[in-house]
C-alpha cells in the first residue's frame, strides 16, 4: 500500500522578512563597496581625491622633464572622461606621432585597471605607480603623463596634462598654431572651467554617486542649473569663450559625450537629455565633429566600462544596447551663430 501522507515542508520565512533581510544586508554592502568606490562627507556627497603626482614637461632650463618626442607615453582608459580630454587636445594639436598612448581597462574582479598588454613589467596600473614611487598606497587612476626615460609619472592630473600638450610641444605638433588656452582668454576659460567641473564633469558624480537623496537633489540640482545656464550662453557664441575652441570646451565636451549614454540613466541624470537642449546638443556635435575628435571616442567602451564595472550601481552588469547616438552626425550649424 502506498503512503499517500502528504511530506511536511519546512516553514519558510514570511517574505516580508526576506525583503527586510535582504535589503538590509544590500545596503550594507553597497554602502561598504560605495566607501571605497566613492568616498564621502558625512552628509553623503561625493568628494573626489585630489590627484598625486603634480609635476610639469616644460622648456625651461631647470625642468627636469624637457619636451620631446617619443619620450612621454598616455596611459588612458577609453571610457573615462578625464583621460579622455588628453586625446582630444592630441589629436587637435597632432601629436599622435609625438606622445603614443597606451590602453588600460577596468577590471569588474579587482576594481581596478589593467593593462591590455603588459607595460614597463606591469599587468597593472597599481603596479606602474608602486614603480614610479616604491610603497605608493594611494588611488591609481588615468590618466597618467609616463615619462620612458626616468621610468616615473610626471603627472596624473587631466587638467594639468592638457595644459601641457597645448603648450610644451609645439616644436613636434602637427598643430602648432592651435591655442586651446590664449592668455587673452585664460580668466574667463578658468572661469567656466571651474563652474563646469564642479557642477557638471563632478557634477554627474556627485550624483550617480550620492550616499543620501539629499545629497543627490543638491547634486542634481546643480547639474541643470549649470547646463542651463551653459545653453543659453552658446546662444551667443559659437563655443564657451568667444568663437574658437578653448580648454574650457574640450572639458566639457567629454562628459556631454557621455551624458546621453550613461550618465543619463546609471547616474539618475534623467531630467533631461544634452540632445534634447536647444543649444548644447548641436554643440556637442559641433565638438565631436572637429577633425580628429570622433577618433577619440568610443561608445562602446564607454558603455561597458560604466555599466559592466561599477557594479554597485548596476549589480547585474547587463550593458544596455542603446542610446542611438546617430544623431551626433547630424549637421550643428554652429558656425552661423560664430559669423553673427
Amino acid at each position: 500500500m502506498t503512503n499517500t501522507k502528504p511530506k511536511k515542508k519546512g516553514k519558510s520565512l514570511p517574505p516580508k522578512l526576506i525583503i527586510s533581510l535582504g535589503k538590509y544586508v544590500w545596503t550594507t554592502l553597497w554602502h561598504l563597496m560605495m566607501s571605497r568606490l566613492a568616498p564621502r562627507n558625512q552628509s553623503g556627497e561625493y568628494i573626489r581625491p585630489d590627484s598625486q603626482f603634480r609635476n610639469f614637461v616644460s622648456a625651461a632650463e631647470a625642468s627636469t622633464y624637457q619636451p620631446a618626442t617619443g619620450r612621454y607615453k598616455l596611459y588612458v582608459g577609453l571610457g573615462c572622461p578625464w583621460a579622455h580630454r588628453t586625446l582630444v587636445v592630441r589629436a587637435l594639436k597632432g601629436l599622435e606621432d609625438v606622445i603614443s598612448v597606451a590602453i588600460v581597462e577596468p577590471s569588474a574582479t579587482t576594481g581596478g585597471w589593467v593593462f591590455t598588454s603588459e607595460e614597463e613589467g606591469c599587468q597593472t596600473l597599481p603596479q606602474l605607480y608602486e614603480l614610479a614611487q616604491p610603497g605608493y598606497t594611494g588611488r591609481s587612476t588615468v590618466p597618467v603623463l609616463w615619462d620612458t626615460q626616468t621610468k616615473t609619472i610626471v603627472n596624473n592630473e587631466s587638467a594639468e596634462i592638457i595644459v601641457m600638450l597645448n603648450s610644451e610641444f609645439n616644436e613636434f605638433a602637427a598643430n602648432p598654431t592651435l591655442n586651446l588656452y590664449p592668455k587673452e582668454l585664460q580668466e574667463k576659460i578658468d572661469w567656466w572651467n571651474q563652474k563646469i567641473y564642479t557642477s557638471v564633469n563632478n557634477g554627474v558624480y556627485r550624483c550617480g554617486f550620492a550616499q543620501t537623496q539629499e545629497a543627490y537633489n543638491k547634486a542634481c540640482d546643480e547639474l541643470f542649473n549649470t547646463l542651463d545656464e551653459i545653453d543659453a550662453a552658446l546662444n551667443q557664441s559659437r563655443y564657451l569663450c568667444g568663437n574658437n575652441v578653448t580648454l574650457a570646451d574640450v572639458r566639457l565636451f567629454t562628459t556631454l559625450f557621455r551624458f546621453d549614454i550613461v550618465y543619463y540613466g546609471l547616474f539618475k541624470c534623467n531630467r533631461r537629455r544634452i540632445q534634447d537642449y536647444a543649444n548644447l546638443g548641436a554643440y556637442l556635435r559641433d565638438l565631436y565633429q572637429l577633425p580628429g575628435v570622433a577618433n577619440t571616442c568610443d561608445l562602446e567602451s564607454v558603455k561597458q566600462d560604466y555599466y559592466g564595472n561599477l557594479f554597485p550601481l548596476n549589480p547585474g552588469g547587463i550593458v544596455p544596447s542603446g542610446p542611438d547616438m546617430a544623431f551626433i552626425l547630424k549637421p550643428h550649424h554652429r558656425e552661423k551663430i560664430g559669423a553673427i
